[in-house]
């Protein structure tokens, strides 16, 4: 659903603006309107982070874009806690911007997004708070551009241990 989601989104309203999108979230708003957090590079190579809206308009799917942000003028994200399995995060740039992602493994997919495009474009220093390193830096080896399957399978490996351990016979 989600890759059909993106296509429309990158067809219908990035695409024409000559922007492609690499990296789409959906947030939890108090309104029933649906919100997606959108990363996109430009044809001039700048990183776009932007809020989309989407409705419905008859039978037609509609995206408008309610705010966006140049990734070159973040100047931190903040993943607020990182020991515990929480949506929240902060995005810091001339304002501060509270999102709740729709689950905490999409923050931590968008997060490694942002810092992987800033690598790639923008090459600038952006503090990253209260995020658990191995589920976000590069290199790791529970770090991929499918982080979130290794990261399931990382609880796994460490629920299959625990099980173990509990089975075994105490000396």
């Amino acid at each position: 659903m989600s890759s059909l989601l993106k296509e429309d989104m990158e067809k219908k309203l990035f695409k024409p603006q000559g922007h492609t999108l690499h990296e789409f979230i959906e947030t939890k708003s108090k309104s029933k309107e649906r919100f997606y957090l959108c990363a996109s590079v430009a044809k001039e190579e700048e990183v776009h982070i932007s809020l989309v809206k989407h409705y419905r308009a008859c039978l037609d799917e509609k995206y408008e874009v309610a705010e966006t942000w140049f990734l070159k003028d973040l100047k931190c994200i903040d993943g607020k806690e990182p020991d515990t399995d929480n949506p929240y995060f902060d995005m810091m740039f001339e304002e501060l911007c509270n999102v709740e992602a729709y689950s905490c493994a999409s923050k931590y997919a968008f997060a490694r997004c942002l810092i992987k495009l800033n690598t790639l474009h923008t090459k600038r220093d952006i503090k990253v708070l209260n995020f658990d390193s191995s589920y976000i830096e590069e290199g790791v080896i529970w770090s991929s551009n499918n982080g979130d399957c290794l990261v399931l399978m990382r609880i796994c490996f460490y629920a299959s241990n625990l099980l173990c351990l509990s089975l075994c016979p105490i000396p």
